[in-house]
Formats: structure tokens, C-alpha cells, sequence
């Protein structure tokens, strides 16, 4: 099998590839807008470039006719609320993603948000109605939306996987926990952040990264599902645990941030469908 993953050399494609490199010896391809100098590579994995806001048209051929797509791909992550994410990256990720199924890729594995639920409160599942507040979110569940549509004319397997909250260092992605471990590190007395009472759901970028690929492996047809651990844990509970831990000596400066206005204070997902689906894939059909 040939195996193509776009956003390979990012914060969670680097955990993807690792985890892949260890279960599977399928021919790879990673695609990248600029070829890294430092991966470390086996003989069954080669990059090649590829940068989404060019022409993707020969994207197929120059992947080397992948059977399998992991899309992992999205640019400005770090503000949630541009415009640039349904004016720009929506008509490029769909086109790119079109033209992969065109093309003749069969399924495609393609990463979402748990910002797609918008408002929601409380245990989330996939099959309830998104609201999404922020324009992230939206796009994201637009290009579900396109891709369910693309399913009537050509026939492909579709994974959506809906991301929760990641925990993790990121060198390219601010994040609660990296900032924090900057800050531990630099020797700063207070790390700034919110009262800390909101409920998220939170798994390990090494959880995030095995899961995809085993999802992504079985090649099915099963639309969304929640990438989660189902546990709702409060943001300070975490933090204080992270600086127990490491044995930082940083003190918490709570109340210095507002919280979000985008997400509820309290929501997680539900891991019922992603369970059965690792467990017995054969009792689901398509729903995207």
C-alpha cells in the first residue's frame, strides 16, 4: 500500500510519522512546503515538495498515487478567528483533497476540529448538530460538509477525526504547555493564565499520533469521529500537575487571562464511536 501524509513535518505529523514508521512498512510519501534537512528517515520514506497554495493538480502523481491520504495539512493555527481560514484555506484544502480523489486516492484520512461543535456544553458526539463560532471551525466543517457532497459523484473512503485538546511541547505552535514549560525554564515567577475551572478534554500528542494512524490504517468509511479521551479535566489541574512534575518553582498568576469566548467552560468528547470503530469496524458504514 502507498501511504501520503501532508503536514508530516509539523507539531503532530512528526508524532504520525514516528508512530508510523513503527507499526507499518508501506511505501510513504510526505509532502512538505520545504524539504527538512535533520528528518531521519527509513529507506520506505521519502519527502517531496509540495506547498498547498500552488497548483495541486499533478498533487496525485507527485505523491506517488497514494491508496491512502492522511491530511493533516491546515495553515494559521494560531488565530482561530481569521477570515483567512474560509477565504483561503477552505478552496485550496478542497481543491488539493479533490483532486486527490479525482485522481484516484481511495480514501483519505483527514483531521478536524472539536471547535466544529461550537457552544456545545458537556459530553460531545458526533452526530449533533455543529455551530461552529469561530471561523476555524467553520471551515472545517465546510470542507466535511464539501467532501460528504464530493461522496455522491466519486466513490472514496472518508475519515474525519474531530481533535480535541493536545497536550504537548510545540517548537512552531504556541500552546498552553509549551508556554508554560518557556517560561518554567527561563525562570519566570508567574505564568499569566486564566482562572483555570474549564473543563477540556485533553490526550498526549503521542495518544493523538497513534490513534490517527490507527484509524487511518483500517481505510474506512465512517465520517466523523471524536478524537478524545472522554475525561473532563479542569485547565489548573493540569497546569499544577505539569509544574509538580518537572519540579518548576512557577507560581500561577490565575484570573490574568479572560476565558475564551469562542468554547463553552465545560465540554468533552465522547469515545463511544471511536472505540467500536478500533474495536469492530465492521458494524459502520458512512456518516459523514
Amino acid at each position: 500500500m502507498k501511504i501520503a501524509i501532508t503536514g508530516g513535518t509539523g507539531f503532530i505529523g512528526r508524532h504520525v510519522l514516528a508512530a508510523l514508521q513503527d507499526s507499518c512498512s508501506h511505501q510513504i510519501v510526505i509532502a512538505a512546503r520545504t524539504l527538512p534537512c535533520t528528518l531521519q528517515l527509513k529507506s520506505n520514506i521519502s519527502v517531496v515538495r509540495l506547498d498547498l497554495n500552488e497548483d495541486t493538480s499533478d498533487a496525485y502523481s507527485c505523491l506517488g498515487e497514494p491508496d491512502l491520504l492522511i491530511h493533516l495539512a491546515w495553515e494559521g493555527l494560531s488565530d482561530f478567528k481569521s477570515t483567512a481560514h474560509f477565504e483561503k484555506e477552505l478552496p485550496k484544502q478542497y481543491s488539493f483533497l479533490k483532486n486527490m480523489v479525482v485522481s484516484g486516492t481511495k480514501s483519505i484520512f483527514v483531521t478536524g476540529t472539536c471547535l466544529e461543535y461550537g457552544l456545545l456544553s458537556g459530553e460531545l458526539h458526533e452526530d449533533m448538530p455543529c455551530e461552529p463560532t469561530t471561523v476555524y471551525g467553520l471551515a472545517k466543517d465546510s470542507l466535511r460538509q464539501q467532501l460528504s457532497y464530493l461522496k455522491k459523484e466519486y466513490e472514496f473512503k472518508l475519515t474525519w477525526a474531530r481533535i480535541f485538546y493536545i497536550e504537548g511541547d510545540s517548537e512552531t505552535r504556541p500552546s498552553l504547555f509549551s508556554s508554560l514549560r518557556c517560561n518554567s525554564i527561563a525562570g519566570e515567577e508567574f505564568f499569566n493564565m486564566s482562572q483555570g475551572d474549564q473543563l477540556r478534554d485533553y490526550l498526549s500528542v503521542d495518544t493523538v499520533a497513534r490513534l490517527i494512524v490507527s484509524l487511518a490504517l483500517k481505510m474506512l468509511d465512517v465520517g466523523k469521529v471524536n478524537l478524545c479521551s472522554g475525561n473532563p479535566v479542569s485547565v489548573r489541574s493540569l497546569v499544577e500537575a505539569r509544574i509538580i512534575e518537572n519540579g518548576w518553582k512557577i507560581k500561577l498568576n490565575l484570573g490574568y487571562y479572560p476565558y475564551p469566548d469562542y468554547e463553552s467552560m465545560a465540554f468533552w468528547g465522547s469515545t463511544k464511536k471511536l472505540n467500536r470503530i478500533l474495536q469492530d469496524e465492521a458494524i459502520y458504514t458512512c456518516e459523514t
